[in-house]
């Protein structure tokens, strides 16, 4: 390419084209002031007057009235009785609080025992147990004279709650220490009854037997003498805890004290022997009292009769199942299972299934679904 041609279509180099910006517009902003004019509200010359309503008398409740109207006929110089009779007649609880508590702060005037016993009767009829347990540590303090009806009702009140059983013993221990006020047959029967609701395991029975015991002996010390139904308790808390000979020992010393043993007292002796293991003698039991007309209840029939069947004693244990069913009381499955296991493992598996159809005949209780299993159970032992 020649240099004139070149020269012609390359740029030159010498002089480069420069581009320039364009000029920038400014614009002048015109600041508008605005005055704001203050509006003055004409207010009146003369305010309107406050009318003020006349204050009104509170309605009084009726409890209140109520309140007043006890409180009048308790006159001046009321007496013990007065406020007993004024506390029984109150249906509302809450009521005849309010009445113990404004009879205490009159001069010349303090509750005795009759009018805590009947404020306490009251607070637990409206289950104001927190009520209760303050009037209690009151009376415990020596806020009036002790009295056994008083303190009974305390004894009765501790023993139904978890958390006050401890202070059912405090009570009866301060009955001790008194010289008018000693604990009755009531008082026994209340600690006695507490204590057996509490032997519901065999390691837990040995540790309130010691309480049991102890009883026993202040009981006899302080000439009370039991009846049946405390003999009875003190015999099943030794069945249960298989002392079974001390448990003897109090059933021989019933005539004693007047008592005659019954249906209970027979039933605990049996069952304890026969967890024992003295066969013989709970079996000589359970003879002596079917003889006078006594039916052992349901758990000592089954205790029996496994008893029974565990020493081989087979043809007695089916008499003893037949009697539980004349008396209209049913067995388990697992006493039914152990006679008749036995009774397979004898030898004696035709014996089994004959038994059992009658027992299904006389025991509406069994049902087919029990029968099939019991058959199923038997069949299986004869194969085996």
């Amino acid at each position: 390419m020649s240099a004139a041609l070149r020269r012609l279509i390359l740029p030159s180099s010498t002089n480069p084209v420069r581009n320039y910006p364009p000029a920038c517009l400014s614009s002048a902003v015109n600041h508008i002031s605005l005055s704001f004019s203050s509006v003055t509200s004409s207010s009146p010359s003369n305010p309107p007057e406050s009318h003020t309503s006349p204050s009104r008398t509170r309605t009084r409740t009726p409890l209140e009235t109520q309140f007043e109207s006890w409180i009048q006929n308790l006159k001046p110089g009321f007496t013990h009785s007065d406020v007993v009779t004024a506390l029984r007649a109150q249906s509302d609880p809450d009521l005849a609080l309010d009445i113990f508590r404004w009879t205490s702060q009159q001069r010349g005037y303090k509750h005795n025992h009759e009018a805590y016993h009947a404020m306490i009767k009251q607070a637990i009829v409206g289950k104001r147990n927190k009520f209760v347990e303050t009037l209690i540590e009151e009376v415990i303090a020596g806020a009036c004279e002790i009295s056994v009806p008083l303190y009974n009702s305390i004894i009765r009140f501790c023993c139904g709650r978890k958390f006050l059983f401890n202070r059912a013993f405090d009570v009866y221990n301060k009955m001790l220490r008194s010289d008018d006020s000693k604990p009755d047959l009531e008082t026994y029967t209340l600690l006695l009854s507490s204590l057996l609701k509490r032997f519901n395991k065999l390691n837990v029975c040995y540790v309130y037997l010691h309480a049991v015991r102890s009883l026993t002996k202040q009981m006899k010390s302080n000439g009370v003498i039991p009846d049946t139904f405390v003999l009875n308790m003190i015999i099943k808390a030794y069945a249960k805890c298989l002392e079974v000979d001390e448990a003897i020992r109090v059933f021989r010393e019933m005539a004693l004290y007047g008592s005659e043993p019954n249906a209970y007292t027979y039933s605990y002796l049996m069952k304890g022997l026969c967890e024992k293991g003295r066969l013989e003698q709970g079996l000589g039991f359970y003879k002596e009292m079917r003889s006078k007309g006594m039916v052992p209840s349901g758990s000592c029939y089954m205790v029996l009769i496994c008893s029974l069947a565990m020493e081989r004693r087979l043809n007695e244990a089916v008499e003893v199942v037949y009697d539980m069913l004349v008396n209209s009381l049913s067995p388990d499955m697992l006493t039914y299972n152990t006679v008749l296991a036995e009774l397979c493992r004898d030898g004696r598996g035709n014996e089994a299934l004959e038994v059992l159809e009658e027992w299904k005949k006389k025991d509406p209780v069994m049902g087919e679904r029990n029968y099939r299993t019991l058959m199923d159970e038997v069949y299986f032992l004869n194969k085996g």
